[in-house]
Parts: structure tokens; C-alpha cells; sequence
């Protein structure tokens, strides 16, 4: 067996040749998303990143991109949709699901710490074809993403809520056409853009922290609110407890209200099948709100953390950790406070604010100024969401250009080019796609972008996919290379992911892995249930839950067809399986573990202690 692995196959005339060794390849050379050993080059004009970025920077940008209108605005539609205990049970499946998706991308990252590894690990463990479908798709989505939070900006600055007891309204978002916020929002969101990174990272830092502070008070807010004796100007006289969740009310909604393109209602279903779709709505609207979390390998290219491993294992700890008990504290406190069939999370709110679980709670607990408080804020989370997606989208499009997949030369060209480390063409580029955001101000261009919101869930779904089967694939791979791969004693330590210094291993990462390909393929094939439940049919919203499919499918084709023409025997698996360039930590002393050096009570045991609590909290 090692003899075979002497012979790989490495005479190779040009990128798309297919490589046939059973296990990882030690001649081929794959440079074109690997910058692990590249230099800090900070030259003013190039096609070079500069790795400005620190740990904690990278932490934030990932937290600030993942918070946005997923919690804050459409929370609402999974506690009418599931009931109170289905849509925490709702968010925290999907968390579960997440957390599968990041620690297998970072286990891999963290071992081989590489440019762009959303899309390069793909290329190396399954094919190439799949690493350019995913590099596009995962661009496109960025892109509409931001358009979307561009176009909720908008809708938040247009705010009102009027119950019939409480009116709030705020007269100049409602007296100034949209086109003219979502026109304002995108050149600020450009400019930020434009920024040199390190200044963009520090802002991120300081909005992240602006986040977290917000959504812990706004979490406590709640909890206090439900067990306080109700203010002389609150919609109940008594503590709302447990009244949401029980009779007549329950754990789960066992009605599920179906409704057309317009809001209209189409039919009821009841019993356990109504609570069963409520749920499995909640599920896939949940998983929206979770979308942004892998923001934290994005960073990879202009990490000068990068080559620390443990910096990328505590990235991917802390944004899962953080991320999935917020937004389950957050929903379970709300929950207590504004009932399932509130009509205003059932679609008859007048603005996108009035319809959030959190302005609804304060605005029945007699505290109508913090609902204005609350719809500034979610203003600005959907701003600084738009800008994150922005840099997201312009990173991948230059990482695309660096590998010769953008087109023509004279457009890669340009799209490589760097000024003071910022990719400033592939910004512009991005930011005139998001001009279709001016698809959803009002009337049915709006729906429009609402349905290609919804398609950007579904390329998601792929995406993430993709990712837990690379990571079957890696592992697969670095068994074989610790079999049969004939390395020094040194060298097969890397491959060992029993070895101490191994950089990040997380328990039965296998098997996460396995559960998240599995969940979100499900996801992916059932996602559009409501299209099928409709009556008629509902053809535009089957295509908005299904098209990113078969348009993932023909990239791929595309480019078999590009490298081999129509000789379908070369259109096998390209991959090279390539571990070059692996680290390992270099230190005993493992980031994160709280180990004491003295038995008792000591000053040293102390500092130990008050280091591991900063260590996973900045």
C-alpha cells in the first residue's frame, strides 16, 4: 500500500486533470487558495489582503453579520407558525445544525489555515467544480442578503404601530419614499467598504459589543417584564407568567394557517399535522436567522491570527456558543409575553417593526418609548448586517478572480486589483448587484425580493451541505495518510487527531458532521412545503424554495464542459486530496482549557482563572 502512494499521479498538464490516488497528494501543487505561507505583502496597489485582522475582530464581524432581522423581525413568524415551545425547540435544532456546519469548517481551517476555505476546501476534497459552484452561489446569496437588509433598513425607518390603544409612528421615515433610504443606506454601507481593514474590523468590534450589550438588556427586559407587577398604563393587570403557554394555548400551535402570496388565508390545518408543518416552518425560518455564522473563516485571508490554529478553534467555539444561547434565551423570554395569535405576527401589523415579538412586549407592558428604542436598534443591526454582507460577498468575488473564474481576463483583471488591501472593484461590482433592493420598497416588487431572500436560504442549505460532506471526506483522508501515507513519525503526528497538539478536534466530529450533511439536505428537499399546500399551487414560491438547485447543478456542468469539452470520461472527481501545509499547536497550553497549576487556593490559580474567563468572553 505505501508503495502505491509513491506513484501518485502528479504529471499533470493543467488544473483540471483528474487525480486517482486513493488518499492525499504528495506532488500536487494546489496554490491557488492556499495562503498559509504567503507573505504580509502591503504593497498599496496589488492583488494582496493585508492580514490586519486580530482574534477578536474576527470574532465580532462573524456575531455582528449573524445578528440582524433573523431574530429581531422574524422571530415573530416562528412563535405564529410553531407555538411558544415549538419555536425555541425551532432554534435550537437549527442551532444544533449550525454548530454541526462550523466546527467541522473550522476543525479544517484550524489544521489547514487557507484562503477562502468555504470554497477551497470543496475543491480539494470533492471536486473542483463543486469549489466554483459553492464560491458563486455563496457570493450570489451574500449579495441578495445584503440588498435585503438594505430594503429592511428602509421598511424599520418607516415605522408604525397603531393597536388601536397605542399609536407610534415616525412621521419622517413615513413621509419619505423608500428608494431615497435604501439609496442612502447603500452608499454608507459601500463607504464603510471602502474603509482600510483594520479600521473596519475595529468598527466591527465596537458594534459587536453595541450588539451584545443590546440583546442581553433586551433579553432581561423581558424576563423582568413577565414576572413585575404590570405598570397603571400595561394591557393586563396581573404578571403574565406561564399564560401564553397554557390553556387555551399550549406548547405547540396545533393549527397551521396557510396563506397566499398577498396574506390572504387559504385553509387551516389542524391536529398533529398542523403542528407538525408549524414546526417544521419555524425550523426552516430559524435556519435563515442562523445564516452569517461562518462569516468567521471569511476573515481567513486577512487573519494575521491565521497561523495561530487555536485562534480559528476558539472563532468557531465562541460564535457557536454565543450565537445559538442568545438567540434561545432571547426567544424564550419573548414567548411569555405576546401570544400566538397576536394579530400583528399574524401579518396585519402596519410597518415591519410592529410586527416584532420585542416592540409588541414592551409596547403592551406600558413602555411605548422603548419600542422607539427597539425599532432603532433593529435599524441599525440590519445596516451594520448589509455592510458585513458586503464585505462577505466582496471577499469571495475577489477570491474567485484570484483563481481565474470570474470571466474574461480584463474583468479578472480588475477584480484582483487590491488598493491599501481593500478589494475596491469587487466591492463596486457587489454593491451594483444589491441594487436590487430596489425591488422591495413596496407593492409586488417586493415580493420579488422576498422570494429571492428566500432562495438565498436555500443556496445556504447547499452550501453548508457541501461543507459536513468535505469534512467526511477530510477525515477520510487524513486516515488514510496516517495508514498508508509512508511519512516520517514527526509528519504523521500532524494526521493524528488523538495527538495533544492536534489543533482543534471536537468529540465525534464525524458524526456532527454526518448529522448536519443529513439536516440540511432535508431541509433542502422539504423547504417548500407551503408551495405544495397552497391552493392552486403556488408555482413562484416552488421555484423561489427549489431553483438554486438545479443552478449549483449546472455550474458544476459548466465547468466540466469548459475543462473537458463533452468527453464525459474526464468529467470523474477532480480532487487532490491535499494536506500539504498542515500546523500544529505549538504550545502545551491549550487556548480555552482551564487548567490549574497548583492544587488549592493560590494568587496563580487565580489569574489562571480570571485568563480563561477573558479568553472566552473578548
Amino acid at each position: 500500500m505505501a508503495a502505491d502512494w509513491q506513484h501518485t499521479e502528479h504529471d499533470m498538464k493543467d488544473e483540471g486533470s483528474t487525480i486517482q490516488s486513493p488518499g492525499f497528494d504528495l506532488h500536487y501543487t494546489d496554490t491557488a487558495g492556499d495562503g498559509s505561507q504567503e507573505e504580509d505583502v502591503r504593497d498599496q496597489k496589488g492583488h494582496n489582503l493585508w492580514r490586519v485582522l486580530n482574534e477578536r475582530q474576527i470574532n465580532m464581524i462573524a456575531f455582528t453579520g449573524t445578528i440582524g432581522n433573523g431574530l429581531f423581525l422574524t422571530s415573530g413568524r416562528c412563535l405564529a407558525a410553531a407555538g411558544p415551545g415549538g419555536a425555541v425547540v425551532a432554534y435550537v435544532i437549527m442551532g444544533t445544525v449550525i454548530s454541526s456546519v462550523i466546527s467541522s469548517l473550522g476543525e479544517m481551517t484550524a489544521l489547514m489555515p487557507v484562503n477562502a476555505p468555504m470554497m477551497e476546501f470543496p475543491r480539494r476534497f470533492l471536486d473542483r467544480g463543486v469549489g466554483l459552484a459553492v464560491g458563486w452561489i455563496y457570493w450570489f446569496s451574500y449579495v441578495v442578503m445584503g440588498a435585503d437588509q438594505i430594503v429592511t433598513v428602509a421598511a424599520s425607518i418607516r415605522f408604525q404601530y397603531d393597536d388601536g390603544r397605542t399609536f407610534l409612528s415616525w412621521a419622517t421615515g413615513m413621509d419619505t419614499s423608500p428608494a431615497l433610504w435604501i439609496s442612502v443606506f447603500l452608499v454608507v454601507v459601500v463607504i464603510v467598504n471602502m474603509i482600510p481593514v483594520r479600521y473596519f474590523g475595529e468598527l466591527e468590534y465596537i458594534v459587536g459589543c453595541i450588539k451584545i450589550t443590546f440583546i442581553s438588556m433586551m433579553t432581561v427586559t423581558m424576563l423582568i417584564l413577565n414576572v413585575m407587577k404590570p405598570r397603571s398604563n400595561a394591557y393586563y393587570s396581573q404578571p403574565l407568567g406561564t399564560k401564553y403557554w397554557n390553556s387555551p394555548y399550549s406548547f405547540f400551535n396545533s393549527d397551521y394557517h396557510v396563506k397566499d402570496e398577498y396574506g390572504n388565508l387559504d385553509q387551516t390545518i389542524s391536529g398533529g399535522v398542523g403542528r407538525f408543518v408549524g414546526v417544521w416552518t419555524a425550523c426552516v425560518r430559524a435556519f435563515f436567522s442562523y445564516t452569517g455564522m461562518d462569516m468567521v473563516t471569511v476573515t481567513a485571508a486577512e487573519s494575521k491570527a491565521l497561523a495561530d490554529s487555536e485562534a480559528m478553534k476558539m472563532a468557531s467555539r465562541k460564535i457557536s456558543l454565543r450565537v445559538i444561547t442568545l438567540y434561545a434565551l432571547t426567544i424564550l423570554t419573548a414567548s411569555f409575553l405576546v401570544p400566538t395569535d397576536h394579530p400583528f405576527i399574524n401579518g396585519a401589523g402596519q410597518s415591519t417593526g410592529a410586527r416584532s415579538i420585542f416592540i409588541i412586549a414592551v409596547v403592551e407592558a406600558g413602555l411605548p418609548a422603548l419600542a422607539h428604542f427597539f425599532n432603532a436598534m433593529f435599524l441599525f443591526s440590519a445596516a451594520t448586517c448589509a455592510s458585513d454582507n458586503l464585505y462577505v460577498a466582496s471577499r469571495v468575488l475577489h477570491t474567485l478572480a484570484l483563481r481565474d473564474q470570474t470571466g474574461p481576463e480584463f474583468i479578472t483583471r480588475r477584480l484582483r486589483q487590491c488598493r491599501a488591501g481593500v478589494p475596491m472593484r469587487a466591492v463596486l461590482v457587489s454593491a451594483a448587484v444589491m441594487l436590487v433592493a430596489y425591488l422591495g420598497p413596496t407593492g409586488a416588487p417586493g415580493a420579488r425580493l422576498a422570494e429571492l431572500s428566500s432562495n438565498c436560504t436555500v443556496s445556504f442549505l447547499i452550501v453548508y451541505a457541501t461543507i459536513c460532506a468535505t469534512y467526511l471526506s477530510f477525515y477520510q483522508t487524513l486516515d488514510e495518510a496516517q495508514k498508508y501515507g509512508n511519512n516520517p513519525q514527526t509528519q504523521a503526528g500532524i494526521y493524528d487527531r488523538n495527538h495533544p497538539r492536534y489543533p482543534y478536534k471536537s468529540h465525534a466530529q464525524w458524526l456532527k458532521a454526518g448529522f448536519g450533511m443529513v439536516a440540511c439536505i432535508i431541509l433542502l428537499i422539504f423547504n417548500g412545503v407551503n408551495a405544495f399546500l397552497a391552493r392552486p399551487f403556488d408555482v413562484r414560491s416552488f421555484i423561489a424554495s427549489y431553483i438554486s438547485i438545479p443552478v449549483f447543478v449546472l455550474l458544476i456542468v459548466f465547468y466540466k464542459i469548459r475543462r473537458h469539452g463533452f468527453n464525459f470520461s474526464q468529467w470523474g472527481p477532480e480532487r487532490s486530496k491535499d494536506l500539504r501545509n498542515c500546523v500544529q499547536v505549538s504550545s502545551n497550553r491549550r487556548k480555552g482549557r482551564l487548567e490549574f497549576p497548583h492544587p488549592g487556593l493560590t494568587v496563580e490559580n487565580g489569574k489562571r482563572f480570571l485568563e480563561w474567563i477573558w479568553v472566552w468572553t473578548k
